[in-house]
């Protein structure tokens, strides 16, 4: 997972060149049937044609992102289990999205138990596609940015719809921080450096996700939704202030501490 930071030296996805054999066919076929899959399910939980066609369109957009990066930086015949639970994650962003799109507060309102369900389920799949990367020898820079990707993605379109919830607004600052590091990065391109594995940077993605869903009961009242984005985002600001401390060491040439 790297809602936090995903750039890490040394870890399970690795530098790789262009694909080859059947991973990128199969990827797209695999991309077809969950773009159906998703448009079917808005359409059964009763979403209008508009929401559905804006998630799946944005579905489409993402696979074909997604297959450019995989032809690039994936170099095995196979595609992998990981990236098939990636892909997963990925389908159920985009139906989440869906439910944003129809209605903004109502369909929050109205889809509470499917939200948190669905996002309890990519949660759990979450950690679970580097895991198989890594056992079945798959790991690549696609994966690894595909993962990011879709966590990141996961993360806003959370933080969206619990703007409609008892956090307000104020729920939007656990879904931007991915985007804010990037601009940060054109803008210092030291921040682009590679950081080694952090088991607290691994730790923070998983508060951050789990209050986000979290936010999404209705009946959690006000005082208790902003302490959670209090308590959740100090958390995010300390490990990005945690990586960029160490960033900065590097750039400087002095020693890194200890990764915890």
């Amino acid at each position: 997972m790297a809602v936090v930071r995903a750039r890490i030296a040394g870890g399970a996805h690795v530098s790789a060149a262009p694909a080859h054999g059947g991973a990128v066919p199969r990827f797209v076929a695999l991309g077809v049937a969950a773009v159906g899959t998703m448009a079917a399910t808005a359409m059964l939980l009763g979403m209008p044609t508009a929401s559905v066609a804006a998630g799946a369109g944005s579905l489409v957009a993402a696979l074909v992102v997604c297959t450019v990066g995989m032809h690039r930086t994936h170099p095995h015949a196979r595609l992998g289990a990981a990236n098939v639970v990636t892909l997963v994650r990925l389908t159920i962003v985009g139906l989440l999205l869906s439910i944003l799109l129809a209605g903004g507060a109502h369909a929050t309102a109205g889809h509470a138990t499917t939200i948190v369900a669905l996002g309890v389920v990519a949660l759990c799949l979450d950690g679970v596609d580097g895991r198989l990367a890594r056992r079945q020898g798959l790991a690549s820079r696609f994966g690894a940015a595909f993962d990011m990707e879709v966590d990141s993605a996961f993360a806003l379109v959370l933080s969206v719809l619990a703007a409609f919830g008892p956090a307000g607004p104020l729920a939007l600052v656990l879904g931007l921080p991915r985007y804010v590091f990037g601009v940060a990065e054109l803008l210092a391109p030291w921040l682009n450096a590679p950081l080694a594995p952090r088991f607290s940077r691994k730790a923070v993605c998983v508060v951050q996700l789990i209050a986000l869903i979290a936010l999404q009961l209705p009946f959690l009242p006000p005082w208790a939704a902003l302490t959670l984005v209090a308590l959740a985002a100090g958390l995010v600001a300390w490990s990005f202030g945690l990586d960029i401390a160490r960033l900065s060491r590097s750039r400087q040439g002095l020693p890194a501490t200890r990764a915890r």
